[in-house]
């Protein structure tokens, strides 16, 4: 209803009450591993050597292994995993599925390379950003990037997208 009214729209078709549910995403990027846990149809994808490698799997009441997970659990769906740091690490997106079901995990991943690389390319300057201070330019301007994709490409919900740029978080990394 808010975003109704926010986005201008006053009157909205009436949707489901089985259709809803509910969605979340919990990473922790450690200099040694990355943490996931996720429950619904949000992902998280990391990009590692100009590949994508999905880090969590969509919990969907569609796929009939899941319905049957889902019923038998009560209703609760949760998929965490831990995975080791490379170097080849790029750059971690979470997203809910506004982005992904308009877009597959290599074109997601090339997107935010590829402008993650080319904002790298175009400024020299290193941020002097210390670890939970301001927002970082680079993940916002490939948010953004990916958030419009996501719009010209179709998707009808609502598109929430965090990107976190693996290299930079080693230029980060504290000596203490």
């Amino acid at each position: 209803m808010v975003d109704a009214k926010v986005g201008g729209k006053d009157n909205l078709d009436p949707v489901a009450q089985e259709t809803i549910g509910s969605t979340a995403i919990v990473t922790l990027v450690c200099s040694s591993h990355i943490i996931v846990a996720n429950c619904g149809d949000s992902r998280v994808v990391l990009c590692r050597g100009k590949k994508p490698m999905a880090l969590s799997m969509d919990h969907k009441p569609t796929r009939e292994d899941e319905c049957a997970r889902i019923e038998a659990a009560g209703g609760k769906v949760i998929y965490c995993d831990v995975l080791p740091r490379t170097k080849d690490d790029e750059c971690l997106i979470l997203a809910s599925d506004g982005l992904w079901d308009v877009m597959t995990n290599e074109e997601v991943c090339d997107l935010a390379r590829k402008r993650i690389l080319l904002w790298h390319k175009k400024t020299s300057v290193t941020l002097a950003l210390k670890r939970g201070d301001g927002i970082d330019p680079i993940a916002q301007a490939t948010v953004k990037l990916l958030s419009d994709r996501a719009l010209q490409k179709g998707s009808r919900d609502n598109i929430i997208v965090i990107v976190v740029d693996l290299k930079a978080q080693r230029k980060f990394k504290s000596k203490t």
